[in-house]
């Protein structure tokens, strides 16, 4: 009892220490797990024969982290997205592990072993790839979608390999396998051929109807109770319970949790079964890394010192050319073709698992099993240098002016939309979101937009005036447009068409002058906002501040002149002719002449008003009352 409780002290120690500094170097948890187990074990000879025991122990996360990936697949999302991954995934798979098995029967392995190898070698890193993506913010550019459908498609084939997998071993090994599984067989190990396909068929029906029609009324059931440690007791049973009927049925734990997934996927119970399984999966997956780190045999590194970096170095080269391939089909462009190349050039940790299991299948001699062990790991640990690649590819393409990418797929719908997010733009996201609102953000400038997403803010890239893109950003639904697009004639384009199939939307629209606010006004506006009309306000009303009126008068005089030229604007658009001059228009220069004079009127007027009301009231009402009964104040902006 004491010495495990001294061996758990010391891994325990080690993943609190080690894990966040391996996140922060950009490492990411898994290599940071991997390296604790490298140093236990390899490095300081710590590890003992409790790291078997807790290997057997760690696979449970294993498990549960297939069932977790079941709950995230949503069938009909999984079927929006069918091109990508079918397609893109499907032949990323199928064809990286053809060109893996025949590079492994050239090098001397029986087919079994080959086939075993391109199985492994086919996936890519899913928890490095996607925590790279989501901290440099592009996840939801096309290479970042491409490259999430692929590691999609890789974790659902993990299930097909390892249901393959037994078959590859010889039969005596098979055999051995069935006698020493614990029982797991005894279910089915008297049946015959027809009868094991029919307990089989029905365990796996059984778990379908248990997940439609058992779990949710048990679940229901255990929640009357409103204690959490029920609630996590019920995801476990659910997991323990279906991997245990697989073992007895001859199938796979990880199929049938994975199965089970997908069933409760659109459960009213999945993110509370996610929440209570979460920490334990991520702590016994943790531990399953700790003892792959642990069990590696660099005496196969010291036994061929060229060879193990020949093999990473050919199996990331196999990978970029599968990958390279398929972005160039399916017509990425360039940074984005390097994003996704690069980016999943890597083996991954499911890798680990599929080594695992084919070693007890004795599908691989030992040496070979921890041969791609050390693969793997080196390939991984490269990931980050493969992402510094992609970014001075993408550098040097910017600089050498490549092709514009392809515009973001928007995969969401807010009430507000904005084009054109530079300082303007962005300080009218800012006010919306401080506030609680939700917008959509689309710029044509890749820059702009990652620089946003820097800072925090979601942002698309693509040119909003193009209707498709505009379509997709959920212009059928959206209450408010907000053009903030620098560029006046797009801006304009922009309005027009927005008007023309919304009829019903209120559009409001960065102007560049008074010429342009009548344009954005015929094509459709509003309202429209001056780009240094409202700053010049806010900077007249500080110097009438800072020249004898109070902080009330002069925002009067502030709210006063912004109220008279928004309905001066309007009178004048009314009169404006494009493409005429505005002193050439004799209409347009004698209204402007009377609308100015009135507006000196009204302002003179108003000052008299609002000081003799003050002089009046000072002695019995606070400037608060005053500005609460005042009806002279413009309305609000």
């Amino acid at each position: 009892m004491e010495g495990f409780l001294l061996n758990a002290t010391l891994y325990l120690l080690c993943i609190v220490l080690a894990v966040p500094l391996a996140t922060r170097l950009g490492l990411g948890s898994v290599l940071g797990y991997l390296l604790i187990g490298l140093v236990v074990g390899p490095v300081l000879g710590l590890a003992g024969a409790e790291m078997i025991t807790l290997r057997h122990v760690s696979e449970i996360g294993v498990v549960m982290m297939l069932f977790l990936i079941g709950l995230e697949l949503d069938p009909r999302a999984l079927w929006a997205m069918r091109d990508k991954l079918v397609g893109m995934g499907g032949l990323q798979v199928l064809i990286t592990v053809a060109l893996v098995t025949a590079a492994a029967i050239v090098f001397g392995q029986t087919w079994q072993s080959a086939l075993a190898m391109g199985m492994i070698f086919s996936l890519s890193s899913t928890a490095i790839v996607l925590q790279t993506l989501t901290e440099k913010k592009l996840m939801n550019t096309p290479g970042g979608r491409s490259a999430f459908s692929v590691l999609l498609m890789q974790d659902i084939a993990v299930i097909p390999m390892l249901a393959i997998m037994p078959f590859l071993a010889s039969p005596e090994m098979r055999a051995a396998e069935t006698e020493g599984a614990h029982g797991a067989m005894h279910l089915i190990e008297e049946l015959p051929a027809w009868g094991v396909t029919l307990v089989t068929l029905g365990a796996v029906a059984g778990t379908v109807l248990a997940g439609h029609y058992l779990v949710r009324p048990l679940y229901r059931y255990v929640q009357v109770a409103r204690l959490r440690e029920l609630n996590t007791a019920m995801a476990l049973v659910i997991v323990a319970g279906i991997a245990s009927l697989m073992l007895m049925v001859g199938l796979s734990p990880a199929l049938g949790t994975f199965l089970a997934g997908v069933v409760l996927a659109n459960s009213e119970f999945r993110h509370e079964l996610e929440s209570s399984i979460e920490p334990f999966k991520g702590l016994l997956l943790g531990l399953f890394f700790i003892t792959v780190g642990a069990g590696m045999d660099f005496s196969v590194f010291w036994d061929a010192p060229i060879l193990l970096p020949v093999y990473v170095t050919g199996l990331v080269l196999i990978k970029v050319a599968v990958l390279y391939g398929l972005a160039l089909a399916f017509k990425l462009d360039r940074s984005n073709r390097w994003l996704f190349t690069l980016g999943l050039a890597q083996a991954g940790e499911f890798g680990f698992v599929l080594v695992g299991f084919a070693s007890s299948q004795r599908i691989m001699p030992p040496d070979i099993v921890a041969m791609s062990s050390l693969v793997i790991a080196l390939s991984m640990l490269i990931t980050p240098a493969l992402f510094i690649l992609h970014d001075i590819i993408a550098r040097v393409l910017q600089a050498r002016g490549g092709t514009r990418p392809d515009a973001d797929q928007i995969d969401e719908h807010h009430p507000v939309i904005i084009a054109g997010i530079d300082r303007f733009g962005l300080t009218v996201n800012r006010m919306i979101a401080l506030t609680g609102g939700r917008t959509t953000v689309i710029d044509d400038d890749l820059r702009a937009v990652r620089r946003v997403r820097r800072l925090g803010f979601k942002a698309y890239y693509g040119d909003a005036t193009r209707p498709a893109l505009l379509d997709s950003a959920g212009i059928d639904t959206a209450e408010v447009l907000v053009v903030c697009i620098g560029d006046a004639q797009a801006a304009t384009t922009l309005v027009r068409y927005a008007r023309r199939v919304r009829p019903d939307l209120f559009i409001i629209a960065r102007a560049r002058d008074r010429e342009h606010v009548f344009e954005l006004y015929r094509a459709g506006a509003d309202e429209t906002v001056r780009e240094v009309f409202d700053s010049a306000l806010r900077c007249g009303r500080r110097v009438l501040e800072k020249t004898g009126l109070s902080a009330y008068e002069a925002e009067n005089a502030e709210e006063t002149l912004f109220s008279f030229d928004r309905t001066a604007l309007r009178e004048l658009a009314k009169v404006w002719k494009p493409g005429v001059p505005l002193e050439d228009n004799a209409e347009y220069m004698e209204l402007n002449s009377k609308l100015q004079s009135d507006l000196e009127r009204a302002f003179a007027e108003s000052l008299l008003h609002e000081a003799a009301a003050l002089r009046s009231e000072s002695e019995t009402t606070t400037p608060t009352d005053v500005l609460a009964e005042s009806d002279t104040l413009p309305e609000p902006r």
